[in-house]
């Protein structure tokens, strides 16, 4: 089967526009054997083997329809923790790129992209995966025991580049197909999520369980550094929606001593969980804050059906999240001629860091009578012959109806996925908010929120660690992307996320695409070329 990335017309795609025969857009398709020392490990069960792989083939087309005869060894299914609570999710996968084109090559020391697939913190499984790009969602995914073989050739149909989510809002497999054409090395962990119950009733993959899990598995191939092809020291962590969120969690808290004990309780590798890049699209992340800024975004956008939300709650919401906004004391991005971002000016920050020059954007790459046509439908928008400028209200009115309701993530009767996602082992669904317990409509006999939530708080949001405990540990580079259209989450929380990354000192490539909604993922060749760049990997001498 044949895997195919599709070009948007209005996206400058870097893969395979000078693409020759050892080399897909100026991506190395070789690279140097590592010179590294091969790493120990605290358990047996945790090294890595390098024999027990099966060698597969696949085509991969590039985003400029080029294309790519791919082998490469698949190993499969790897538990990656010494005590697994459930191998079903608890392993992960590895593809190798061993030839590209007819060329041999040797990905040694090539990066790793770490592909998750988590959607709305449901737990994902590799075990049922014929080869990469195979990860699945969601419970009834077969053992981590199960002996299917792969067939000799892969069978993971590639969605197109912008159908990149899947039925619960992680990721597709458009970033690992490329990335293995482009030679570097995938690993896809398989991780629990909420839901999950084992036969005594207990639910056992609610927070921080995915986090957990993820830190685990990138220790597992940490720790067999010269064992599992790639360099360990360049792993770049990629996801979408929630799945964007863990990978941002992922990089903003490489070795923090709070997960020590948690990761200890399955049999973690004794190495490093730091990882050297971030790439996350739609991020839904900073969750107790999440429901303030979603009122800020969309307060006054009314649902599909035409009903407003209630507008009480709403300015409740928005006014907390002014509170939350001034103590960030965040600045906006370098050249952007903002200072201090507040709930008062994020609406101008926005339109001019992100919004009009992703229009700009968009309308430069239309042909004459395209760009006419859209013009004529889209009255809200001044089109100069060389930037687009529009006003806040108007862009609000061009993306129309809100997704959610209010509140968008700790609703008032317990119904979000978050509500599921902060859950315990013996209650399916908790309030993670003082102000949606404190409003609760379930009939709970104490409307405030339970002892162990500020803890789990710390323990999935990124920006504690960015924040509050500034990590120094953490990813210095960062790849964002979010749609134009998308109401599953508020703009600020990305944009906060990019300002906050920035003023430390890291590097950041934030951008929004125009009119695409939640999980687009329109410029994937530049996200490999990207990789290539923070990373240093350049173009070696055929094997």
């Amino acid at each position: 089967m044949k895997h195919r990335a599709i070009k948007r017309r209005n996206v400058v795609i870097g893969i395979g526009a000078t693409a020759g025969v050892a080399a897909v857009g100026g991506i190395a398709l070789n690279a140097n054997a590592s010179t590294g020392n091969v790493s120990g490990s605290s358990d047996a069960s945790l090294v890595f083997d390098p024999a027990a792989y099966t060698e597969l083939t696949t085509t991969v087309t590039d985003t400029e329809g080029t294309e790519h005869a791919v082998t490469y060894h698949f190993w499969k299914a790897i538990t990656y923790v010494s005590k697994p609570v459930d191998a079903t999710y608890q392993s992960l996968n590895v593809s190798v790129p061993v030839e590209i084109d007819g060329t041999a090559v040797d990905a040694s020391n090539a990066p790793i992209l770490f592909a998750n697939s988590v959607g709305g913190y449901m737990p994902s499984s590799v075990a049922d995966a014929t080869g990469v790009g195979g990860a699945s969602m969601g419970g009834g995914a077969p053992t981590a025991s199960a002996s299917a073989s792969p067939t000799a050739s892969a069978s993971v149909s590639a969605p197109g580049a912008n159908g990149n989510t899947n039925a619960t809002g992680g990721a597709m497999n458009t970033n690992q197909l490329l990335a293995l054409a482009a030679g570097y090395v995938v690993v896809e962990p398989g991780a629990r999520g909420r839901g999950l119950k084992n036969s005594d009733g207990e639910y056992y993959g609610s927070a921080p369980a995915v986090i957990v899990d993820l830190k685990a598995a990138v220790r597992y191939v940490r720790s067999n550094k010269g064992r599992i092809p790639g360099n360990v020291d360049r792993i770049v962590s990629a996801g979408t929606s929630a799945g964007g969120a863990v990978s941002t969690l992922l990089g903003a808290s490489g070795d923090s001593p709070i997960y020590a004990k948690h990761l200890k309780e399955i049999g973690a590798a004794d190495a490093s969980d730091a990882i050297f890049a971030v790439g996350a699209w739609c991020p839904i992340t900073d969750l107790e804050h999440a429901d303030g800024a979603y009122e800020w975004n969309w307060g006054t956008n009314a649902l599909s059906t035409g009903k407003q939300v209630d507008q009480t709650v709403s300015k409740d919401l928005r006014s907390q999240f002014a509170e939350y906004q001034a103590k960030l004391r965040l600045r906006g991005l370098k050249g952007s001629g903002f200072g201090t971002l507040t709930a008062r000016n994020h609406d101008e920050y926005l339109l001019k860091q992100y919004m009009e020059p992703s229009a700009t954007t968009y309308l430069a790459a239309l042909s004459d009578s395209d760009r006419e046509t859209y013009l004529a439908k889209n009255t809200f928008l001044t089109w100069d012959g060389e930037k687009a400028t529009f006003t806040w209200d108007g862009f609000l009115t061009h993306v129309g109806a809100r997704k959610k309701t209010v509140p968008a993530f700790d609703a008032f009767d317990l119904s979000a996925g978050e509500n599921n996602e902060f859950g315990s082992a013996t209650t399916a669904n908790r309030h993670f908010t003082a102000y949606g317990a404190r409003n609760d409509t379930t009939g709970l006999s104490t409307k405030r929120v339970e002892s162990d939530i500020p803890e789990l708080l710390n323990l999935m949001n990124p920006m504690y660690h960015l924040v509050e405990k500034v990590n120094g540990k953490r990813s210095r580079h960062w790849w964002i992307r979010l749609g134009t259209n998308d109401t599953d989450t508020s703009h600020v929380i990305s944009a906060n996320l990019a300002a906050r990354a920035e003023n430390l000192g890291d590097e950041v490539d934030h951008l929004y695409y125009w009119d695409e909604g939640h999980g687009a993922n329109t410029d994937p060749g530049d996200f490999i070329t990207w990789i290539a760049k923070v990373t240093g990997h350049k173009k070696a001498k055929k094997k």
